[in-house]
């Protein structure tokens, strides 16, 4: 290989065996230092090698499978250099840019329609080559594409309010601690009570704030109820109320709860607390508020028959006619003024209610003529116990308070007296209950009946306060009907309190 001239580190070499034609030529490139590899490869065989037979040797190792081109070259750099640089993060791709679906169409007729087929369908006689034709030329027509009207939101519906049975509206207003509920009844202008009507025939304001309603309900109710029966009534009407006292169990159900207080001079629990309406009880503890009531006597404050009659020891038999004390002198007498202790009455009966368990709805159900002298209690702080606790109170009137016109009269307070024909019926008008005056044994008996029936099948408007849960205020409750000529008989509001952060009312 001495006479050979050295070729270039790097060039292209048109070679071809003796064997070979001038079409089997071809080239080959490569890389720097071959010309030195193969000279020292035919070095180590120890022929000499004239120079026309190193291009005898360079077609053998070609033919051994040593083609280095210059595309497969540049592609090892290619991989040598992304393995040493780190790959790059590929970036987020972009957003494509959304179209709406073109609508269904026909060829021949535009947008397909209900009931008009999917197609154009080929008739059974007639041309063909006219069919083609038409068929081509719609092909070749373009199609436009159909106009999209603007999309308009919907208006979103009025949601109806939930219908929840009792024990449902129970644990519902647990967890919504700001749930107020309200017992409405309905009565036309007769009297008497309506049914039928839906949410949508109620409106509700508290605070003068409208409140859309989110349960309604007209289910009926168990019942907890506080009898309260006045023994201060004239004897004959006590007797009335003797004989009716059996009926009151038979306007109950098995799933109401009833006790029983009475006063006087003063309240007294005579059940002992709460029992089951339909138990062996009720009848031994209604036996036990019978009374012979009061004698009702004209009395005397003048004349020789107004002093006193008996002396014992220089002293007047009867302690009220001591001259210097409840007498004025020997001739005149104070007359002393009855007790009817309805206040005290109703606290009692009201502090046995609050313990009863939320979804039943607390009743004091009073039997008196409504009067009211000489309780330790006074009527705001009863009412707002009353209205804490969501307490309604109804009753029924008895004795002169039922008479027509004289009834109505009584609720007029005189003032400086002290004393109230009939406090009964401020109770009643405030909680939202219902007040019947009878007279009779049989009316007295459907009276109870009555408003049993009555409490017990109230419409249940719930709804979500705006206020705060305790802020120490009165929130007034207003509730209307959408009819005419129709009577709504509903609390007039409500006291929040610390009870109402476990349960609402």
């Amino acid at each position: 290989m001495r006479g050979a001239a050295s070729p270039p580190p790097s060039a292209s070499i048109h070679v071809c065996c003796a064997s070979d034609t001038l079409n089997n030529a071809q080239s080959f490139y490569f890389p720097d230092g071959w010309y030195a590899a193969v000279t020292a490869a035919v070095r180590r065989t120890g022929i000499p090698v004239k120079s026309t037979m190193q291009m005898t040797a360079l077609t053998a190792l070609l033919s051994l499978g040593m083609n280095f081109s210059a595309p497969a070259l540049a592609q090892q750099q290619q991989q040598s250099q992304q393995k040493q640089q780190p790959a790059p993060i590929p970036d987020a791709p972009a957003p494509q840019p959304q179209t709406a679906p073109s609508p269904i169409t026909d060829a021949a007729t535009g947008p397909i329609r209900p009931g008009g087929g999917a197609g154009t369908e080929t008739p059974a006689t007639g041309s063909s080559s006219s069919g083609d034709a038409q068929g081509a030329a719609t092909q070749q027509a373009p199609q436009q594409p159909a106009m999209q009207q603007p999309v308009v939101p919907p208006t979103p519906p009025q949601t109806p309010p939930e219908n929840l049975s009792p024990e449902e509206i129970g644990h519902v207003l647990r967890l919504n601690v700001t749930y107020v509920e309200v017992p409405v009844t309905v009565k036309d202008s007769k009297g008497n009570e309506v049914g039928g009507l839906d949410w949508r025939d109620f409106s509700v304001y508290e605070n003068s704030s409208y409140e859309p309603l989110k349960v309604f309900n007209v289910d009926a109710y168990p019942l907890s109820v506080a009898f309260v029966v006045d023994q201060s009534l004239p004897r004959d009407v006590m007797a009335q109320v003797n004989d009716s006292l059996g009926t009151i169990q038979g306007a109950l159900t098995a799933y109401d709860e009833v006790a029983v207080f009475t006063y006087g001079h003063g309240a007294h629990n005579q059940s002992g607390g709460f029992t089951g309406a339909q138990s062996a009880r009720v009848p031994y503890i209604l036996s036990m508020t019978k009374s012979a009531g009061t004698e009702q006597l004209n009395p005397v404050n003048d004349g020789p028959f107004a002093s006193c009659g008996v002396y014992v020891n220089g002293n007047c038999a009867d302690p009220n006619l001591q001259v210097g004390k409840s007498a004025g002198s020997g001739y005149f007498v104070n007359i002393p003024k009855e007790i009817h202790t309805l206040n005290d009455a109703i606290l009692a009966a009201a502090k046995e209610l609050s313990s009863r368990p939320k979804g039943r709805r607390r009743i004091i159900y009073v039997i008196s003529d409504g009067k009211e002298y000489g309780s330790t209690a006074k009527y705001n702080d009863v009412l707002h116990y009353l209205q804490t606790n969501h307490i309604l109170v109804y009753g029924t009137l008895l004795g002169e308070a039922a008479r027509w016109g004289e009834g109505r009269l009584s609720r007029f307070h005189i003032p400086f007296t002290g004393e109230y024909d009939n406090r009964l019926i401020s109770y009643v008008l405030a909680t939202g209950g219902t007040l019947d005056g009878e007279h009779g044994v049989n009316n007295i008996e459907k009276s109870y009946i009555d408003l049993a029936r009555e409490a017990r099948t109230k419409y249940t408007l719930v709804y979500a306060s705006h206020e705060p849960l305790i802020d120490g205020k009165f929130r007034k409750i207003d509730v209307r009907v959408n009819r005419p000529n129709l009577e709504v008989v509903a609390p007039t509001g409500y006291w929040p309190s610390s009870s109402d952060g476990d349960t609402k009312y």
